[in-house]
């Protein structure tokens, strides 16, 4: 099998792509499959994905298994050929939203069910007041953060663009250089 032949534009993309991943928590090999399959636009097979981006195929078969368990790609199958092919989203909105979709569920979502569990519980009276109130606070505010993130999900991609470009516009109203350009 050959290897695909990227352009500069992809190479550098899906490089960059992994580099980000890693500080980001993430495989590089799952970003950068990730990457090679946006960039690329069309579903690649496996073998295709393994021998463009020089890893093994087990590596490939892992970091598939990821990206399905996070939503961001999908198996669809070719006329004529029984491997099962992978694509992602084109849809760079979608790909956010489901990546901000799968942190919140993962990371965020524990961190409140525990601070909801710590305050509830009958031994949290007895910690130092200071201590109660920073509890209650981080509780507070991820609650709100979360609420507030559920409702910018919900959002179509245009609202959720004009809601951006406004809140860049309040920043600048409230340092007081609404004017400048």
């Amino acid at each position: 099998m050959n290897a695909m032949e990227l352009t500069e534009t992809a190479r550098r993309f899906v490089v960059h792509w992994g580099e980000m991943g890693t500080a980001w928590g993430v495989n590089r090999t799952v970003s950068q499959i990730h990457a090679l399959l946006y960039v690329h636009g069309r579903p690649l097979h496996a073998e295709d994905i393994a021998d463009t981006l020089a890893v093994a195929r087990s590596n490939v078969s892992t970091s598939l298994k990821e990206l399905q368990n996070w939503n961001l790609i999908r198996v669809t199958h070719v006329l004529g050929d029984r491997r099962d092919y992978f694509e992602t989203s084109l849809d760079v909105w979608e790909l956010f939203r489901t990546i901000v979709r799968e942190r919140k569920e993962r990371e965020f979502d524990p961190t409140v069910r525990m601070l909801t569990e710590l305050v509830a519980q009958p031994g949290f009276a007895a910690e130092p007041p200071d201590a109660q109130d920073r509890v209650r606070e981080t509780l507070k505010f991820m609650a709100t953060l979360g609420a507030w993130s559920e409702e910018m999900l919900r959002l179509s991609p245009a609202t959720l663009e004009k809601v951006l470009k406004m809140g860049a516009s309040v920043q600048k109203f409230v340092r007081g250089d609404a004017g400048a350009p």
